[in-house]
């Protein structure tokens, strides 16, 4: 490919809404242009690396022996209905109706779509297992899109489903799709971490999350130091943690002026904040649900809702508080009403009911009550692990001490078992001639947010280091000036001499200083980049820099090509 005909419209200032390097560099090397909040079109180098990152899923799904199909992005309501997740999805669904008023969604997802495709034609155990897969764009409505890829109305996705026969069938089949898709973040040149998750919307007994660890990652990630052990914080159960023994002193009534938090309650008070006990309401499904955690602990709201079993959660309002005689910034189970399950729950961690002597709320706006010790003050409550973990907390497997750090979800894979198969009434005859339903699993990959996920570790101040497997361009060659012929002749010997060996080469023959094209090739992130000097033609020699590492040498003309090919083999093979 010729520079000057190149459609890469660079920016010379980051728009004012990109907050992290993937999407500031994407729009600034001429990669990305947004059209709407959350929706973005793809130029020709931004649509490269994603078909670049398409056939390595490609290639490793059709290792696996999945087969691939296309199935509609607009799927009719009545299969959502009949699974039940029509309402229970939640606004992040795209809802819409035809001109006859039938009802229909843009697809986030595509259980319940495969499952109806095949429930009148997968009708033997004999054609299982089965994996079909597909690879489109996927819609969701996010209540605030932001960081370009990463958070996206629409995203390319790969989505997988299997069909066994039984339990031991899908836990195969799981491992052959956890397997693949390590090989996928691997030939991607990510840095990654397969960890215990929560299945969310998708449901499910088992799955996990394929982590990209960066700064920017909107998810937390628990990770043992000695031990395998890593989790989605979320999915991490903490273990209950003691506290000193206390002579158990009489509840007291106390006044604590302008006291709503826990750190002014500490403060005013001058004791710990482990001492306090502190509580976080949610609304799930109409329910209130009043959580008490220790003070220096934060609720695990995933936790919550599962406990619960609803759809939905978000914070309580005042007015539903008040409809328990809970008082805003001074709640706690004592002087509310008493739980009935069926409006007001009260979930109480089990290291908030080993605080001895602590300070919660009095529901009465400007007290609390000091001296309570939850096993004998707090009454008919429910008392389960709904805290997040914290970095002074230990591997629940070995013990050893935990690191927290952030994490980009890429990939995901499920264990659905007979979740969707049931609902849609979908079954298959085993070697008895009866009746069972698919035992199901799927599987899925966010191709566009592996672009950004790559592009978060591997920058610096002057634009991208892309890994050569999905580079736009492994090699990018630059005359220092396109008025000498000389230079111009080698450069464009040189890009023929590659691309006849198989490099995905680019030559940069626009009439442009050299600093513009060294500060482009930056940008951009090209691999490796081929410089023809002034002193090429008389000394027979060019200069090749490594994108990545910063390394520079000088190789004659006629070994240059080999030696670049040597440099992208290294580079591969070290997933870089």
């Amino acid at each position: 490919m010729l520079a000057s005909k190149l459609y890469s419209p660079t920016l010379r200032e980051i728009p004012a809404d990109a907050e992290i390097a993937s999407h500031q560099y994407m729009l600034k090397a001429g990669m990305l242009r947004k059209n709407g909040s959350g929706l973005y079109s793809f130029l020709p180098l931004g649509r490269r690396v994603t078909l670049k990152v398409e056939q390595i899923v490609r290639e490793e799904m059709d290792a696996t022996g999945a087969q691939e199909i296309m199935m509609p992005i607009m799927q009719p309501a009545e299969i959502w209905h009949e699974s039940g997740r029509w309402s229970a999805y939640g606004p992040e669904m795209f809802k819409l109706q035809d001109r006859h008023d039938n009802g229909y969604c843009l697809g986030p997802t595509h259980e319940e779509l495969i499952t109806t495709l095949l429930r009148n034609e997968l009708r033997s155990y004999k054609q299982m297992p089965l994996i079909l897969w597909q690879m489109q764009n996927k819609y969701r409505d996010e209540i605030r899109p932001r960081f370009g890829l990463m958070r996206s109305r629409e995203f390319v996705m790969k989505d997988a489903y299997s069909f066994d026969v039984d339990e031991e069938g899908l836990h195969k089949t799981y491992q052959i799709m956890y397997d693949a898709y390590d090989r996928v973040f691997t030939r991607c040149g990510l840095n990654f971490k397969p960890v215990e998750a929560d299945s969310g919307q998708i449901g499910g007994s088992h799955t996990h999350e394929f982590m990209a660890l960066a700064a920017a990652g909107e998810a937390e990630v628990v990770s043992c130091s000695k031990c395998q052990y890593a989790a989605d914080i979320e999915k991490a159960v903490p273990n209950t943690l003691d506290m000193a023994a206390e002579d158990a002193a009489d509840v007291e009534l106390i006044e604590t002026p302008n006291c709503s938090t826990i750190e002014d309650l500490a403060n005013f008070l001058q004791i710990p904040v482990e001492k306090t006990i502190k509580a976080v309401a949610f609304d799930v499904d109409g329910k209130t649900v009043l959580c008490m955690v220790r003070g220096d602990h934060e609720v695990n709201d995933v936790a919550v809702q599962n406990l619960v079993g609803g759809n939905t959660i978000e914070p309580a309002t005042d007015e539903e508080l008040k409809a328990h005689g809970l008082q805003p910034g001074y709640m706690s189970p004592m002087g509310a009403d008493t739980p009935d399950n069926e409006s007001f729950y009260v979930i109480v961690d089990p290291t908030a009911m080993n605080v001895p002597n602590g300070v919660t709320g009095a529901n009465k706006h400007g007290y609390h009550y000091k001296n309570v010790n939850p096993k004998r003050d707090f009454q008919n409550v429910t008392v389960a692990t709904i805290r997040l973990m914290t970095k002074d907390d230990v591997c629940p497997h070995c013990g050893a001490p935990i690191d927290i750090v952030r994490g980009i979800e890429v990939g995901q894979v499920f264990e659905l078992g007979t979740k969707y198969s049931e609902a849609l009434n979908a079954t298959f005859l085993d070697q008895n001639g009866k009746a069972k339903p698919y035992v199901m699993g799927c599987y899925g990959i966010g191709v566009t947010r592996t672009i950004a996920a790559a592009i978060e570790q591997f920058h610096d101040d002057k634009g991208i280091m892309w890994p050569v497997a999905i580079a736009p361009y492994e090699v990018v060659v630059v005359p220092v000036s396109s008025k000498d012929e000389e230079q111009m002749k080698i450069a464009e010997g040189l890009y023929t001499q590659l691309k006849g060996m198989g490099v995905d080469v680019l030559f940069d023959d626009r009439n442009e200083r050299a600093g513009v094209k060294f500060n482009d090739a930056d940008l951009i992130g090209y691999p490796v980049r081929i410089t023809v000097g002034k002193k090429s033609a008389a000394d027979q020699t060019v200069e090749i820099k490594v994108r990545r590492t910063g390394h520079e040498e000088v190789a004659a003309i006629a070994d240059s090509a080999a030696r670049v090919q040597a440099i992208l083999n290294e580079l591969r093979a070290n997933n870089m």
